[in-house]
């Protein structure tokens, strides 16, 4: 079964087919990707490798974890899983009051208007 691994600490400089080639010497590696901007192009800094089996993934990260890659001490741990239905964005209760359950967002909640402000505290209109 396959095992899903962080790469962290990357160089700007280092790309998916370098990252593919530097762990293959701990074992097959399915996939490899560096994660970029979506804007820009440019690397976060951090990417995925998956190896073929959980033994391999363990070698990899007891004998690369803490190496240099591209002139970069890189950290190598177990992917987390996200959570099922998760991704970005502000969860419940936000910064801006939300508590809608999976939503977050934009927008007061319960007793706020518009702008997260309570109602008693919005400016008088004439």
């Amino acid at each position: 079964m396959a095992a899903k691994l962080y790469v962290g600490g990357l160089s700007y400089s280092t790309t998916s087919e370098t990252l593919r080639e530097y762990f293959a010497q701990c074992g097959t590696v399915e996939s490899a990707s560096v994660i970029t901007d979506k804007f820009s192009g440019q690397s976060r800094g951090f990417g995925f490798v998956e190896m073929a089996t959980t033994e391999e993934a363990q070698r990899a990260i007891s004998e690369l974890s803490g190496k240099d890659l591209d002139g970069r001490k890189i950290t190598v741990n177990v992917s987390n899983p996200r959570a099922p239905g998760g991704g970005g964005g502000r969860g419940p209760g936000g910064p801006r009051g939300g508590g809608r359950p999976g939503g977050g967002g934009r927008g007061g909640g319960g007793d706020r208007g518009a702008y997260g402000v309570p109602p008693s505290k919005k400016p008088f209109r004439w």
